[in-house]
């Protein structure tokens, strides 16, 4: 449809196979993906979808890789209250650690106090997770997803590698493949961190069952099949030619065993750091320390930024500060991190890790203010509020010499906001066994009114609401669709529908069908951003007389 410039009548459908109950709160085209900001890097920079330089400044928040099977203090928290404080202290991204375990159907949290989170009530563990990042993306926080290991429990996974016994390398893509799908069109979720520490792991040794590098690829491009707009995050391993490091932080192999995306622009490298009371390391007796570090990061990792090749996100570093050694490091770590302009998140949020404690004090309420002053002056702007860094002391984010030309500001065109409150130029059509019916209702998630449509699908039936044109619409300025709609976790399959190339006028329906297909698979109201690549051809049917001569 982008390559057209007229004579094509389009409509926007929704279909239903179950019985549900939705809402929409307008569907609206938008220019140059305006409503979504999903990112994409160039050398070693990560820009936003404006064309803007950002940065990742964030946290860890883990407990879905454990045996609780939720993020922890939920416990003495209300879940949203978490987030508040988050934003409030100045983070846009939460690094989400998670375990292949944990999203397996029927899989239940186990350290909830209900009463602080009545409506986590019945949730599995993966709805609870939705429920965080629907929380997150309404604070303008992102989320990178990590899969911290197979198995629940703590630290990486035994053995080290992205697999085990129990949980194949087959098991690892399904999973990162279902991720993908669920959280597909929804621009909270801007990253992968394909595997914990994978330490091991060899680095381009060329065995498929030990080269993480070619794991990563695997992964990686199994993902953006699906999810094209996601970050591929990839850790380093423990050892490379000889020489060791921090398990995840060996990145030294990157330089001539590159990892290879099937989508340009989405590739992040990401090692893990830490200081000598997590575990002993030769650079720390070296009578220099602490002003020998900086070569040592530079070596095993540091070079992918300086050299412009790709961006770093420091995935985690962290400290008790209760040693001097300890403090002395993490001043030289945030100062690195400050005059590179790094992406982070720091480890973290919980005060249960037991080597590093965590942002929080024990009572999971007060902050430790010695690491919350160290950290404020390396933070970023929310993605969504532009590139500009919060507190004078923020480190720069320069943009490269061949920065790429901004996106003009986005006008967007308004096919439906039911403000009206009434059905102007929908319409319901179903076979002969089904019913569907289709009222405003009120309110809207951010308006007066919403749509809501019910129907009960026969079986091998359809039915659905429609909006039609009558004369040719022309929508090659904008690429994407953008809308609100409520779910109820009924596990229906939805389809948004466009007609392509209909000639206006005609009695016969000749239009091309391209659909992007979806699930009802979350709770409460989602916002879905979907980018015209995301729409395919329809393969079961097209009238006769469809051309097919691309959307």
């Amino acid at each position: 449809m982008r390559n057209k410039t007229a004579g094509f009548a389009l409509s926007c459908v929704i279909l239903f196979s179950l019985l549900i109950s939705l809402s929409l709160p307008g569907i609206t085209a938008h220019r140059a993906m305006a409503a979504s900001n999903y990112l994409h890097t160039s050398g070693s920079k990560i820009y936003d979808s404006s064309n803007q330089v950002v940065g990742l400044s964030g946290l860890n928040w883990f407990g879905f890789e454990t045996a609780n099977n939720v993020v922890h203090g939920l416990w003495s928290r209300n879940w949203g209250s978490m987030l508040d404080q988050i934003k409030s202290l100045g983070y846009n991204v939460i690094r989400l650690p998670f375990s292949d375990a944990v999203l397996q159907p029927g899989v239940m949290p186990n350290s909830i106090d209900y009463t602080l989170n009545p409506d986590l009530v019945k949730l599995s563990s993966i709805q609870v997770m939705d429920k965080i990042i629907a929380g997150a993306g309404q604070r303008g926080i992102k989320i990178i997803l990590d899969n911290h290991r197979s198995t629940p429990g703590g630290g990486p996974e035994s053995g080290g590698l992205w697999y085990t016994s129990g949980y194949p390398e087959s098991t690892w893509i399904a999973d990162w493949q279902m991720l993908a799908n669920r959280y597909k069109g929804n621009d909270t979720v801007v990253g992968a961190d394909l595997r914990n520490e994978p330490y091991g792991g060899c680095w381009g040794c060329g065995d498929t069952s030990k080269d993480w590098r070619l794991a990563a690829e695997r992964g990686g491009n199994a993902i953006l099949a699906i999810e094209p707009n996601w970050l591929i995050i990839v850790e380093g391993v423990g050892t490379y030619n000889g020489q060791s490091t921090w398990w995840g932080g060996n990145l030294m192999g990157a330089k001539d065993f590159p990892v290879q995306l099937n989508v340009p622009g989405r590739l992040v490298y990401s090692p893990h750091e830490y200081p000598a009371s997590v575990a002993y390391q030769s650079w720390f007796s070296d009578p220099t320390y602490p002003n020998n570090m900086p070569a040592i990061w530079d070596k095993f990792w540091g070079y992918l930024q300086e050299g412009n090749i790709a961006p770093i996100m420091v995935g985690e570093f962290g400290s008790t500060l209760q040693t001097t050694s300890d403090q002395e490091w993490f001043q030289a770590f945030t100062t690195y991190i400050q005059q590179h302009s790094l992406n982070w998140t720091f480890w973290s949020l919980n005060p249960d890790s037991g080597d590093t404690g965590g942002l929080l004090n024990n009572d999971w309420t007060t902050v430790v203010q010695a690491k919350q002053a160290a950290l404020k002056p390396l933070q970023y702007a929310l993605l969504g509020s532009g590139i500009s860094t919060a507190g004078t002391a923020t480190p720069s984010m320069p943009a490269p010499t061949n920065t790429p030309a901004p996106t003009p500001t986005p006008l967007p065109l308004t096919l439906a906001s039911f403000e009206s409150g009434t059905l102007s130029g929908w319409s319901i059509f179903r076979d002969a066994n089904s019913t569907m019916n289709a009222s405003i209702v009120s309110p809207g998630y951010s308006s007066t009114y919403a749509l809501k449509v019910q129907g009960a699908i026969a079986s091998g039936g359809w039915g659905g609401v429609q909006q039609l044109y009558s004369s040719a619409q022309n929508w090659t300025a904008y690429n994407n669709f953008t809308f609100w709609m409520y779910g109820d976790n009924s596990g229906a399959p939805m389809r948004l529908e466009v007609l392509d190339n209909n000639q206006p006028g005609s009695a016969t329906d000749t239009a091309e069908r391209y659909v992007y297909l979806f699930t009802d698979n979350w709770t409460g109201w989602k916002h879905f951003i979907v980018p015209w690549s995301s729409f395919s051809r329809r393969t079961d049917w097209q009238p006769t007389g469809a051309p097919n001569d691309g959307f």
